[in-house]
């Protein structure tokens, strides 16, 4: 059995896995996040680490490498974290870093939202010419794209769709992008300014949503109505086979899978609404970015 390391980094929490070959999770461990403060952040990441295995029989000996999902962009190949708009880290050299403290000499990097695509394009077994666009929903929104088995990178900040600029109802702004409208902080902005209620939770707003509340119906529409139109710009330029959503807003709200559904609705002329189909949630839920670093590390072993 082969075991490996997956660590998600994110502004809010880090989690590390311990994985086998299959990406099943044989140990988790969670921390909070310092994201102010580049070395507090880097301790923090570490202590995940060693916590892990520390609570694990599965020791360093036996894990033939950690793959680490870094918001932003990174730098593979030398392992550098460049720019990361929610952590204080510019141009941090995360591998080096990690190598002088763990005894691990396999350390991969990629974008967190990558890795995490990559653990559900294996666990939603695509054929390898088929196109798959995971979109991840969370402090954040970004995709990122894998066709004919390969991850479509661009420049090195590809799939950044969250930065597309949408009209606007509920704003004082004609417009304003997707991630401003419809990202946990924009949701949790939105039903704040709108209850006078400023540490009113995500969960609770949906509660009133259930209970047929017309003041939140009126605000998740304006939500709905910003992923819909995220989404259809992807199926209007890939027309891929599987968009698969994740990240905590959806995960946490499956609900929003058919609302955002029935909003596309009045986007998709005939010819499009089988990629209605193709449309789910997350096989691994809120682990994705963890057992996506973990698989990375393995196949960077094997080849």
């Amino acid at each position: 059995m082969s075991y490996s390391l997956g660590v998600d980094i994110g502004g809010t929490k880090v989690a590390a896995v311990i994985i086998d070959q299959s990406g099943v999770i044989h140990n988790r461990h969670e921390v909070l996040s310092e994201p102010h403060d580049q070395e507090l952040m880097f301790s923090r990441v570490l202590a995940c680490i060693n916590q892990v295995v520390s609570k694990s029989t599965i020791t360093f000996d036996k894990i033939i490498g950690m793959g680490v999902g870094i918001p932003g962009k990174v730098d593979r190949k030398k392992g550098v974290a460049i720019y990361q708009s929610n952590i204080n880290w510019r141009n941090f050299p995360i591998v080096d870093r990690l190598k002088e403290e763990i005894p691990l000499e396999n350390i991969v990097i990629d974008n967190d939202v990558r890795v995490a695509t990559f653990a559900e394009y294996r666990a939603h077994h695509s054929a390898r010419e088929d196109t798959f666009v995971y979109v991840t929903i969370s402090t954040g929104i970004a995709c990122s794209i894998i066709d004919n088995g390969k991850f479509v990178r661009g420049n090195g900040f590809s799939g950044e769709i969250g930065l597309l600029p949408i009209r606007s109802t509920a704003s004082k702004k004609e417009w304003v992008t997707i991630e401003e409208t419809a990202s946990g902080p924009a949701i949790q902005k939105l039903i704040s300014n709108h209850y006078g209620q400023p540490n009113l939770a995500i969960n609770t707003f949906f509660e009133k949503y259930y209970k047929q509340d017309s003041s939140s119906e009126v605000l998740l529409q304006e939500v709905i109505q910003a992923l819909a139109q995220g989404l259809y710009s992807i199926i209007c330029l890939l027309d891929p086979q599987y968009i698969v959503l994740g990240g905590g807003v959806v995960i946490n709200n499956p609900v929003l899978l058919d609302l955002v559904k029935e909003e596309l609705k009045n986007y998709l002329i005939p010819e499009q609404l089988e990629s209605l189909n193709f449309i789910t949630l997350s096989n691994y839920k809120g682990d994705s970015g963890a057992i996506g670093a973990g698989l990375l590390a393995l196949s960077s072993k094997n080849k």
